[in-house]
């Protein structure tokens, strides 16, 4: 969704947004394990989403394919919250490089249909190939990688914690190298974004939140296993 959508927003908006993705985690780990979260957690996601929508509104205020843009991001920020809550499980037990190429691998069945018929039409240099073999080497490939071993040992929200540097980095690339303007709302809207994910890791951090859940293995559920939830994973 990330590459149709900056074809109406900037690379700098989007980046930025991908900073709200340890939100989307925390809401989806708080569906999966059936608890409303504590009021700290709300209380930083309230926070967080509010800068959220600061960073898209301007967009918002544009043309309809701007809206378009941003709601594929967000479309692409809650599906990031599943994935990160299904591959701590996944990894602990299979480890992240068969989960990883299986996930890349239905990716590609997926999306081929979509993109086929313009790279047998694409008029080839060598500086764009270069650059898209970085991009799924390094961007794909051995992210998504590290981000699932760190979900398994780590959680999903604390994994995804590493996105805090998105929007910094995006912003400073956006602007510096591209050019790309990016109105004041959305810059304060980064800096309330992350100040709610700081509220929202200092309120997983306190003690009491911790559980354990059972994952049921094999076919007719010949084993049980116990996996110790993280505190972010079972909010209280």
């Amino acid at each position: 969704m990330f590459p149709f959508a900056e074809q109406h927003v900037s690379s700098a908006l989007t980046g930025m947004l991908n900073g709200a993705t340890p939100l989307f985690v925390a809401v989806v780990a708080s569906v999966i394990a059936r608890r409303l979260p504590s009021r700290g957690i709300v209380a930083g996601l309230l926070v967080g989403f509010t800068g959220a929508i600061l960073m898209g509104l301007p967009g918002f205020e544009g043309s309809a394919g701007s809206r378009t843009g941003i709601l594929l991001i967000l479309a692409a920020l809650m599906s990031y919250g599943v994935a990160l809550n299904i591959a701590r499980p996944l990894q602990q037990r299979n480890g992240a490089l068969p989960v990883i190429w299986r996930a890349l691998g239905v990716g590609l069945v997926l999306t081929a249909p979509l993109g086929i018929l313009d790279v047998m039409q694409a008029h080839w240099s060598t500086r764009p190939v270069l650059a898209l073999a970085a991009l799924g080497a390094l961007g794909t490939g051995v992210a998504n990688v590290l981000l699932a071993t760190a979900a398994g040992r780590m959680g999903a929200t604390r994994a995804s914690g590493t996105t805090f540097l998105m929007p910094v980095v995006a912003l400073l690339l956006g602007v510096l190298i591209r050019d790309e303007r990016v109105s004041a709302l959305s810059i304060v809207g980064v800096g309330v974004c992350l100040a709610g994910a700081w509220l929202l890791r200092r309120a997983q951090a306190a003690p009491g939140l911790a559980g354990t859940t059972h994952l049921r293995q094999g076919d007719g559920g010949s084993s049980v296993a116990h996996l110790r939830c993280a505190k972010e994973e079972s909010p209280a």
